[in-house]
């Protein structure tokens, strides 16, 4: 279903949180972290349970799905808005909608901010163009008031510090269980959003609430804490040499061993990263309300989704970066007005959004981007429109590719005959314990994934951006 030209059109509400796993939401599975106001969405919408990124990290990841490119098509891999590589005659998803009549408003972090950025209210690497209007939500962050406790020892050196003047320290595993009063970043965006809401519900609207958390640090008010004590945290199984089979590159950048991390802090990081999640579903529940008591929800798509997902000790990795499951897999919720809920199992990409939308708004997408129209599954959820979801990660001057079909899990790390892989069958080892690339007797799957990779690389980068992949 698209709306007629002659209807008002639809109004756009993207909700966006950061470093948000679907194994933390009750709606996907999770039955320890309270998420009702998601979940309650969930029900509502249409819930995609294989949604996934294009890059597991913030800034590349969220230039992509706004700019509707994969980031190995633009050599966007950093933390850049992505309009640098794309130029300045390609919209944004947001731009798209503003040059076709629409408010546009940001609130918070929707291209990338970085720590700093939130609590200083900073732009960060922002695409001003894309917006009518956009608006920060500066906070205390680290430095709130409240207790206090970093349980990462030593992941990069000397560098992070619980408090002080060393801001570094705002982007490691930093607990703080804020005082009661204490302003946050993702109360103000909700705040904003609604107001924004209320103001412009009389006209056509793509508004964007970019929520922080669970993003580290993991700040939220000491009552979210509370129903999550870290000693009956449950932590994922340590299976013995489980790192013998994945190559050097596909070993995290966090994990337990490189942040001397003690049981404890393991469990206590989790705890946080619930209480970080039950805060932020409060703030997607007050933008949910305010919609519905404006009367909007009828002329109004909802999406939520995350840039990436998050590992919390599972493999004893954590946070992004790795193409593994829990890193690579995003929630991905869209309510359509008129359409009945449904969990749909087919393969969806972030890249996706930027058509699926605009197309569900009635207009004809930008001929040139790269994701897929989703908008049949909303009348048939069952349809197989993506074969597989592909995911790019850049690690030590090197990219390791994703590709993810019904069965195996296929990572390699570069492009050489020789490359490093993993395959892992995802029906009977959906935790991915066991690499099979090295086992004669999945020769002919990695041979398929192989052949897959390269097609699939030669077509992103089939594009006209004058981009020469030789150099």
């Amino acid at each position: 279903m698209t709306f007629a030209t002659s209807e008002r059109r639809p109004n756009v509400l993207f909700i966006i949180s950061d470093d948000l796993t679907t194994t933390a939401l009750s709606s996907y599975g999770n039955t320890a972290c309270q998420t009702p106001n998601i979940d309650q969405l969930a029900s509502e919408g249409t819930m995609f349970t294989r949604a996934y990124c294009q890059y597991p990290v913030c800034g590349p990841s969220r230039a992509s799905l706004m700019f509707g490119y994969y980031p190995n098509a633009t050599r966007t891999y950093g933390y850049v808005s992505g309009r640098e590589n794309v130029g300045s005659t390609r919209p944004s998803w947001a731009q798209f909608f503003k040059d076709h009549g629409y408010y546009t408003a940001r609130v918070g972090k929707i291209f990338h901010m970085g720590s700093v950025d939130i609590m200083k209210g900073l732009d960060g690497q922002d695409d001003a163009v894309s917006w009518t209007e956009r608006f920060n939500s500066p906070a205390p962050e680290v430095f709130a008031r409240g207790e206090s406790e970093l349980v990462q020892n030593n992941p990069y050196g000397l560098r992070g510090i619980v408090r002080g003047e060393n801001l570094n320290g705002g982007n490691l595993m930093n607990i703080v269980k804020a005082d009661e009063g204490e302003m946050h970043t993702d109360t103000k965006t909700a705040d904003k959003v609604s107001e924004l809401l209320k103001e412009h519900k009389d006209a056509p609207f793509f508004i964007a609430a970019g929520f922080f958390r669970p993003h580290v640090p993991f700040v939220a008010p000491k009552t979210y804490h509370d129903p999550y004590p870290y000693e009956q945290i449950v932590l994922p199984p340590i299976i013995q040499n489980d790192w013998d089979d994945i190559p050097a590159q596909g070993i995290n950048y966090v994990t337990s061993v490189n942040g001397q991390m003690t049981v404890a802090q393991e469990k206590k990081a989790v705890a946080a990263y619930y209480a970080s999640t039950s805060f932020l579903d409060a703030q997607v529940g007050k933008v949910l309300q305010t919609l519905k008591d404006q009367g909007l929800e009828d002329n109004t798509i909802v999406i939520f989704t995350s840039d990436h997902g998050y590992l919390l000790g599972e493999h004893r990795f954590w946070m992004k970066v790795s193409l593994m499951e829990e890193s690579a897999r995003v929630p991905l919720i869209i309510k359509v007005p008129g359409k009945d809920p449904a969990v749909c199992h087919s393969f969806a990409e972030l890249i996706d959004l930027f058509p699926t939308v605009t197309t569900l708004a009635g207009f004809n997408p930008p001929e040139h981007i790269q994701g897929k129209n989703l908008s049949p599954l909303f009348d048939d959820p069952n349809q197989g429109i993506n074969e597989f979801a592909f995911s790019v990660s850049q690690r030590n001057g090197k990219i390791g590719y994703l590709i993810r079909t019904e069965n195996w899990a296929y990572i390699q790390y570069g492009e050489e005959v020789d490359a490093d892989k993993e395959l892992y069958d995802m029906n009977y080892d959906p935790r991915q314990y066991n690499n099979l690339a090295s086992n004669p007797t999945y020769l002919k799957v990695v041979e398929d994934m192989k052949t897959r990779l390269r097609l699939k690389l030669g077509e992103v980068r089939d594009n006209d951006l004058g981009i020469d992949y030789e150099k």
